[in-house]
Parts: structure tokens; C-alpha cells; sequence
């Protein structure tokens, strides 16, 4: 009870960052002083540290990293997901281990999905496995985005291609969360594309081709369809063609 009355605070007084960075570039607004938002890093108010660290998700100032690695520690959950989000603007390879314990132990969604985000970012090989773990068996949002950073991490190796894909076809064809299916379908497209026609190759096309055919949520067919396009594999084209020749898609 104790958690979900948090996890409740959070949601209403914390704007996801992955949407205020978009927003924060399109306003004319100047950015804030970074000089200020390092000393507020280390304010004995939790709110000021809060704001500090969201100050970081458009600020990238190697100075901070340090601060935000140890705010991944702090007792207040706004703090830890704001830091998290700031450690993938400004990313660093000390702070992958401390994500990486927070993915894995932090007791709060929102700063799980953060992480997961974070991580993508930081294409390190350390975080595949746990982000496949957090694929498997966490909570949808945080689903969702170690889909999307599983591809960013493994296609900087042919083992962890292959490492990757079969947790990621498995959500394609499981997953109970439309928006986590589709995110998969992105992550085989994305890696796929410099993949040798083998076993695993051929088993990530043909789930792209049952979620085109098979799946009952419109977004999952259409990112599974621009996977396959992507991919430029001629049995998914030619299906594609077959199947808007007969209006099925």
C-alpha cells in the first residue's frame, strides 16, 4: 500500500523526461546555468536536487556525473528517475554499474524505465543481459524500453545479436502489451539489417511476418511492416506486395 501511494505521488508530480527533452528543444527558453545546477546536485532539498538533475537531461556537462551516479542512491524515487534520465544525456562508464543495480533492485517503476532508457544510451555490453531479464519478466513500460535499448547495446556485436534476438522474438510473439510487441519488432528490424541469412535471421522474419498477418493491434502490424522494410528481406516483401494486392493490410 505504502508503495503504490508513492508510486501514485510520482506519477502526478513527475512529467516523464523522455518527453520534456523533446519539449524543452522545441522552446525558446534558455537553457539553465549549469554552474547553479551542479551546486543544487548536492541541495539537502530534495526538490532541488530533483530539479538539478532534470536541469542535466538537456545539460550535458561532464562535471555532473559524478553528482548523478550518487543521486542514483537517493532516497527520494523523483531523484533517482531524474538522475537516471540525466545519466543518458550524459553518459559514462562508471555509471553503468550503478544503473545496472538499480535496474535490477529499485522497487519503483518509473526509475526502472529511466534506467532502462539510460542504458540504451550507454551502449555498454555489461547491461544486455540484465535489460533481456527486464524484458522477460518486468513491468510494461520498462518492457518497453529495454526492447528499444537491447537494440541499441547489441548491434555492437555479432554474439550479442544473437544473444539478443530470441528474447525479443519472444516478446514480438507474447508479449500482452501491444506497445511492447511493436518496440520489439523496431529491435529485430534495427538488427536484422546486418545479419547473415542463418537460423536466427530466418526465425526473426518469420515472427515479423506473423505479427504483419497474425497480430490484432494495428500499430504492432505496421512497425512489424516497416521492420520487414527495413530489413529488405525478399520473402517479407513479397508478402507485403501479396498482401496489399489483396487489401489486407
Amino acid at each position: 500500500m505504502h508503495k503504490n501511494h508513492e508510486l501514485s505521488i510520482l506519477e502526478d508530480q513527475l512529467e516523464d523526461p523522455l518527453d520534456q527533452l523533446d519539449a524543452d528543444g522545441l522552446a525558446e527558453t534558455p537553457p539553465p546555468d549549469p554552474e547553479m545546477m551542479l551546486t543544487l546536485l548536492v541541495s539537502t532539498d530534495a526538490s532541488q536536487r530533483m530539479l538539478a538533475a532534470r536541469a542535466f537531461c538537456e545539460l550535458q556537462e561532464e562535471r555532473a556525473i559524478p553528482h548523478l551516479i550518487q543521486l542514483l542512491a537517493d532516497v527520494c524515487p523523483l531523484v533517482r528517475v531524474s538522475a537516471a534520465y540525466a545519466l543518458g544525456r550524459n553518459t559514462h562508464v562508471d555509471a553503468v554499474s550503478p544503473l545496472i543495480q538499480l535496474l535490477e533492485n529499485d522497487w519503483n517503476g518509473y526509475v526502472r524505465k529511466g534506467v532502462a532508457w539510460a542504458l540504451g544510451n550507454c551502449r555498454d555490453r555489461r547491461a544486455l543481459y540484465p535489460l533481456i531479464h527486464a524484458l522477460r519478466t518486468d513491468i510494461s513500460a520498462v518492457r518497453l524500453w529495454s526492447a528499444s535499448s537491447l537494440a541499441q547495446i547489441a548491434s555492437l556485436g555479432y554474439e550479442d545479436v544473437l544473444a539478443t534476438l530470441p528474447p525479443l522474438i519472444e516478446g514480438l510473439r507474447r508479449d500482452s502489451m501491444g506497445a511492447v510487441r511493436s518496440n520489439c519488432a523496431w529491435a529485430i528490424g534495427q538488427l536484422c539489417r546486418e545479419l547473415p541469412s542463418n537460423v536466427v535471421y530466418a526465425t526473426a522474419i518469420d515472427a515479423l511476418l506473423e505479427a504483419l498477418v497474425e497480430d490484432e493491434d494495428y500499430g504492432v502490424k505496421e512497425d512489424a511492416k516497416s521492420a520487414l522494410l527495413r530489413v529488405g528481406d525478399p520473402r517479407g516483401l513479397q508478402t507485403i506486395e501479396d498482401l496489399e494486392l489483396e487489401g489486407l493490410i
